[in-house]
């Protein structure tokens, strides 16, 4: 069977920035196995590879708006991405011109809702909260990725399973950029499987240099690290900022947040915190670089 498959650079309005996810369209009366998905998120080696199929039994990519989506890493089945959702839009509507107002998704997660906005687009997902921990119990962790005397605060969210690690305002963006922590040794120091993730953020403001090239000042900046599911570092994480929009609307007391990930690709996301534990993530997706291609299984 032949299955069409793209790859779009979520979270950018720049070519081989942001971060690559690959789309594959499988027609519902091809029945891929979990290992065969997985054998094929292997072989693309990106954070993600989308698996996407029609709920009804003849639609069209092209024209339908209802949709069941999965997410594998390289090596294992995720709840939750952001930038791969991101991307399976801008596949929808800019590929395949699909003129739904809105697409719907059915995951691990519940239903997600994308719809396009000029030339980005808003999902609609869950808002994951977040719990304050003791800094003592994670102090190998974090040992691995940053000094503890730079920690402001650690916070776990227990539906992602992602910690949250905000440092102190005294650091910087550069700071922040130049963090190198030991991957391997992170995976060996948490075996427990309560830490799927780590988020190291930090406050914006113009003095530590959080100033997206336009010169808007980011309300935070952050960076994503989850070994455990076979992503030394992500580069632009939608379901991270699920969680970082809960923390940080909280404490800076704001319901729409412009934040950028700070990993070598780098991106930008603005956020609306909704009623209801809901969130919108809007960001922009590049497909004038996309890949396209067919897997022969």
């Amino acid at each position: 069977m032949d299955i069409p498959i793209y790859t779009v650079d979520a979270f950018t309005k720049v070519p081989f920035e942001g971060n690559p996810a690959a789309i594959c369209l499988v027609d519902p009366e091809h029945d891929l196995s979990e290992a065969q998905m997985q054998k094929v998120a292997a072989e693309m080696n990106l954070s993600e590879t989308v698996f996407l199929r029609n709920k009804e039994k003849n639609g069209s990519f092209s024209k339908g708006n209802s949709f069941h989506i999965r997410w594998f890493t390289p090596t294992n089945e995720v709840n939750l991405c952001g930038h791969a959702t991101l991307a399976t839009a801008a596949v929808l509507y800019n590929e395949l011109r699909n003129p739904s107002s809105s697409v719907k998704f059915d995951s691990l997660s519940g239903e997600l809702v994308v719809s396009k906005d000029g030339n980005g687009f808003v999902m609609n997902f869950p808002l994951n909260e977040t719990i304050v921990q003791d800094k003592a119990e994670y102090h190998k962790l974090l040992e691995l990725i940053v000094s503890v005397d730079c920690v402001e605060t650690v916070e776990y969210s227990p539906p992602t399973k992602k910690l949250l690690v905000r440092l102190t305002d005294k650091m910087t963006r550069k700071q922040l950029e130049s963090l190198t922590p030991d991957i391997s040794s992170m995976m060996a120091a948490e075996v427990t499987g309560k830490v799927k993730g780590v988020i190291v953020t930090l406050k914006g403001s113009t003095e530590n240099g959080a100033v997206s090239s336009d010169g808007e000042t980011y309300d935070f900046i952050s960076r994503y690290f989850a070994p455990w599911n076979g992503i030394p570092e992500d580069p632009v994480t939608g379901s991270a900022h699920t969680v970082l929009a809960y923390y940080w609307g909280k404490v800076l007391s704001k319901k729409t947040l412009f934040a950028r990930q700070c990993s070598r690709r780098g991106g930008d996301v603005r956020m609306r915190v909704l009623e209801g534990d809901r969130v919108d993530l809007i960001g922009q997706a590049v497909t004038s670089t996309v890949l396209k291609g067919s897997f022969i299984l």
